[in-house]
């Protein structure tokens, strides 16, 4: 647990990242914050600078640009993070992929856990690892519980790639990142992504590059 000392440095970082204004420095893997399991949102940032943050986490995510982004990947470690998805994509990976628009919310304390035992398989990126994409098996729905930026509960099942965004986020609170769950021999470039492997599922990969899917 932090002591009202510790709280007065964090809540002072938070100040000193958000004073340039723009969209926050992104933390590239390596980083140790991203490998640490960040500490639970009680109240360490005041309710105008919890709202300050958030928005900036925002701003952030849509200029990577992103579909989520968790505090520790802007070298925050509380458990808070943002997720939006337009899904701008066609009717096929919409299909295949379960993609469907989500709207801009925000995830304090989240913690997940599976509902049955459907698992999906998709090629997957990162913020804090630019460059390249590989396809991460994972439970096709989850139930995602914790509290929204205003402490009301969030209870809810999440699938398709919604689910996916959520447990990508959720790990990074967790101190994981998607390569520690990727069948890594799927690992690609976003130039080989784009050019081999742009096909609304993984098959094609999978054969050729020699991995399993679920």
């Amino acid at each position: 647990m932090e002591t009202s000392s510790e709280r007065a440095p964090l809540a002072e970082r938070v100040e000193e990242l958000l004073a340039p204004g723009g969209p926050l420095p992104i933390v590239a893997a390596g980083d140790p914050v991203l490998r640490r399991a960040a500490v639970p949102f009680d109240g360490q940032l005041a309710p105008g600078l919890l709202a300050r943050f958030v928005a900036a986490l925002r701003v952030t995510m849509r200029a990577a640009p992103g579909v989520g982004l968790a505090a520790p990947q802007v070298g925050v470690g509380l458990r808070i993070a943002v997720i939006e998805d337009p899904a701008p994509v066609p009717e096929e990976v919409r299909r295949v992929r379960g993609r469907v628009a989500q709207p801009f919310r925000v995830l304090v304390n989240p913690s997940y856990t599976p509902v049955g035992t459907a698992r999906a398989a998709f090629f997957e990126g990162c913020l804090s690892v630019p460059g390249y994409q590989a396809v991460v098996s994972r439970p096709a729905e989850v139930r995602l519980t914790g509290q929204d930026e205003r402490g009301r509960a969030l209870d809810e099942e999440f699938s398709g790639w919604p689910a996916r965004i959520v447990q990508h986020e959720t790990d990074h609170l967790d101190g994981t990142l998607y390569l520690d769950r990727a069948e890594l021999r799927s690992l690609s470039t976003q130039q080989a992504v784009a050019a081999r492997w742009a096909q609304p599922s993984p098959e094609r990969a999978a054969r050729a590059l020699g991995f399993g899917l679920p």
